[in-house]
């Protein structure tokens, strides 16, 4: 499609009523579609384009469970990374960001990792597209501008949603669209471990790649068991909040990589790869032994990791019922165990600044028995999660940027689309 009916198109709403933006000021969306089609025409100006989209997510359950093989709820949101794109035919993808001075370029004719891209967006490029094309698909030539409005360092997934939208871009413009979510997913997380450099699990990538809640179980971590919790949009009377708590996430992939390392070293006391593969029962009798080589912080995330794993699996019966009180009741008892035997609520050495413990503080004062908070995704900084009864929500807001500053509490809505053209 040319840049003028594109436009035309968006001047006439035609996408601000979709739900992938459910909750967002329409005329906010329609400017920021204006703007990405707008620089991509002074780019390429006789190109057609197409328009792709690819949400961030919010964990509901299973806090650092993935990367044990264990279970999950997780759900894709209205906030995301839209990109205009213009195919073309020099196998090199040129990756306009707003908010970036000068694009993201990658030839494809070099796929090895580069030590100098470390931590950066062109790692991710280059990372899907070795992925997909080990995996047995095609890759080429794009030219892209792209915008988000997911809050950097947020712990909603910024870097899963831009690896995603590669890999969808990939997919459409040269495999015709074939490519099922999972395995986006699957070579999204790839590039992020092997190319970014992060180690992460797959609930993100999927989360982000299938849309909706979904529950997933990753006791086969090559074929994850996925299955999407239809028509959930939260619960009547209450409103689903993250709040950003000061920090970024940017810095801290050491103290990320300790949680999975812990739990593993954990594991491999009994000759397994992972907790999954370990019963509670076999892990408490032999704790005074495991002890004696592993922290105590390492045996208390493990023990974090059966109940967290257990409490998944609950979590999704009471969602799937809109069980709310019971639902809630988990939710706190996740963010509990979180901040007791996970400990990623606050940095290691740093007692003088405990922003999530303070949020979590205030909220469950604010809350009492009416609504639920816990950390949310990686944790040590960045966000909790909150579910805040409406007519309570006004109140909070005010409360809470009083306390980390203003914009720093963002309502969220999921979003049933994952990973999608939608041009």
């Amino acid at each position: 499609m040319k840049y003028k009916e594109c436009h035309d198109r968006i001047k006439q709403h035609e996408f601000s009523g979709l739900s992938l933006w459910r909750g967002l000021p329409a005329h906010e969306n329609d400017a920021r579609l204006s703007r990405i089609v707008s620089h991509l025409s002074e780019l390429c100006p006789d190109s057609d384009m197409s328009i792709f989209t690819a949400p961030g997510r919010t964990e509901l359950a299973g806090n650092h469970t993935d990367h044990n093989n264990g279970m999950v709820l997780a759900a894709a949101i209205n906030l995301d990374i839209t990109a205009a794109v213009a195919k073309t035919q020099d196998n090199k993808v040129i990756l306009h960001s707003r908010g970036y001075d000068a694009p993201f370029i990658v030839v494809l004719d070099d796929l090895k990792p580069h030590d100098d891209e470390i931590g950066t967006t062109r790692a991710l490029i280059r990372g899907v597209a070795v992925a997909l094309r080990n995996s047995g698909y095609a890759t080429g030539g794009f030219i892209a501008v792209a915008e988000s409005i997911i809050p950097a360092g947020s712990g909603l997934s910024s870097s899963a949603a831009t690896e995603v939208l590669i890999a969808c871009i990939f997919n459409h413009l040269y495999n015709s669209g074939k490519i099922d979510p999972v395995t986006i997913a699957i070579c999204s997380q790839f590039a992020e471990n092997n190319f970014y450099k992060k180690p992460c699990g797959l609930m993100d990538q999927i989360a982000c790649a299938s849309g909706g809640a979904v529950f997933i179980d990753f006791k086969d971590a090559v074929k994850p068991a996925v299955k999407k919790i239809a028509g959930v949009t939260g619960f009547t009377g209450y409103s689903l909040f993250v709040v950003l708590c000061g920090g970024s996430h940017a810095d801290l992939t050491n103290e990320y990589a300790s949680i999975p390392k812990e739990m593993k070293d954990a594991a491999l006391f009994f000759k397994k790869d992972s907790l999954r593969s370990v019963s509670e029962r076999d892990f408490l009798e032999s704790i005074a032994l495991l002890r004696k080589s592993l922290s105590d912080r390492a045996l208390m995330r493990a023990l974090h990791f059966f109940a967290e794993n257990k409490r998944v699996a609950k979590t999704v019966d009471m969602l799937s019922a809109r069980m709310k009180l019971e639902y809630f009741g988990l939710v706190k008892e996740s963010g509990s165990s979180s901040w007791r035997l996970l400990q990623n609520c606050m940095l290691p050495g740093s007692p003088e600044r405990q922003n999530i413990v303070l949020a979590l503080a205030v909220t469950e004062a604010f809350l009492g028995d009416d609504g639920a908070c816990r950390v949310h995704g990686g944790g040590f900084t960045g966000t909790i999660q909150v579910y805040v009864p409406e007519k309570k929500a006004r109140d909070y807001v005010l409360l809470m940027e009083k306390l980390f500053g203003e914009g720093s509490v963002i309502k969220l809505s999921i979003r049933e689309e994952g990973a999608v053209r939608i041009l």
